[in-house]
């Protein structure tokens, strides 16, 4: 297998797909990088290096006990970023993933960041606070955590249906999507998965989302039962200067799976619109 390691000793697994201007690819929680397959691919085929990891607990990566949040998953992104000397990149991250982005943005700055994509993305703040009053109740957290170590198998078949939508009447999901999201999300431990809903719901990226300088594309579906839209990416998109919006009537959080035609067309024409201004500017 592909891997790195990161500073702690932990195995951070990569896949390294095409040759080309850089896109890497942060995924969701609980899943994995082959959730970015069908990303990957079809930039592996348009002239785009795809890049992607496991998250640290998630996936083909160690099953770490420490660094389960934001600034440890921030600085493993850099990690592979770095060892693989990549630059120019465009920093894809769909909802956990997005937080991921956005930190590492805070964190490590953009000398080798081209854009950046948000894809049904967690920042600024998913918590309900009283000076977040739209978010998501600590009592909702709970019950994942709740539901997810009583029985966690079951848990992700349920959580999937949400996820992609199945619920909803009309909607065309195939068993095998359902069943692929509870194999990925079996993969990853149950302590890192833990861990991760306190990191995904409880980190505020509001100042990190002020530091982006870089073209940014903002993506999400409207109908997202997961990461309400009001309370991501409409804020999100406040806090960035300049970014561009593309918002999806009746669309659920997974939707890079479910619309995936259409999120990879929009990925395309924005990647190639970076790539063509950065050429314009040499």
């Amino acid at each position: 297998m592909s891997t790195i390691t990161a500073k702690d000793g932990t195995t951070i697994y990569y896949k390294d797909w095409g040759k080309g201007p850089v896109v890497t690819f942060s995924h969701g929680w609980p899943l994995n990088s082959d959730a970015w397959d069908g990303q990957m691919l079809f930039l592996a085929q348009k002239g785009f290096r795809a890049v992607a990891h496991d998250r640290r607990g998630h996936g083909r990566s160690g099953q770490a006990s420490s660094g389960n949040d934001m600034n440890g998953y921030a600085d493993d992104l850099a990690s592979v970023i770095e060892a693989l000397d990549l630059k120019e990149i465009t920093l894809v991250g769909h909802s956990t993933g997005g937080g991921e982005v956005a930190r590492y943005i805070g964190r490590h700055g953009t000398k080798r960041v081209a854009a950046a994509v948000l894809i049904a993305a967690v920042p600024p703040i998913l918590l309900k606070s009283a000076s977040n009053p739209e978010g998501v109740p600590l009592e909702v957290f709970d019950g994942l955590r709740t539901s997810l170590f009583n029985d966690r198998s079951q848990f992700y078949k349920d959580f999937a249906v949400m996820f992609y939508g199945a619920n909803r009447a009309g909607a065309k999901v195939s068993q095998g999507m359902l069943d692929q999201f509870w194999l990925w999300s079996m993969q990853a431990g149950l302590k890192n998965s833990y861990d991760c809903i306190k990191a995904f719901s409880e980190t505020d990226f509001t100042e990190d989302l002020r530091k982006f300088d870089v073209p940014t594309l903002v993506m999400h579906g409207e109908d997202d039962q997961i990461v309400p839209i009001k309370n991501s990416a409409k804020k999100s998109a406040r806090l960035i200067k300049g970014a561009q919006e593309i918002y999806y009537p009746g669309r659920p959080h997974g939707l890079t799976a479910t619309h995936q035609d259409e999120v990879n067309a929009d990925l395309l024409k924005f990647v190639l619109s970076v790539q063509q201004s950065r050429r314009a500017a040499a």
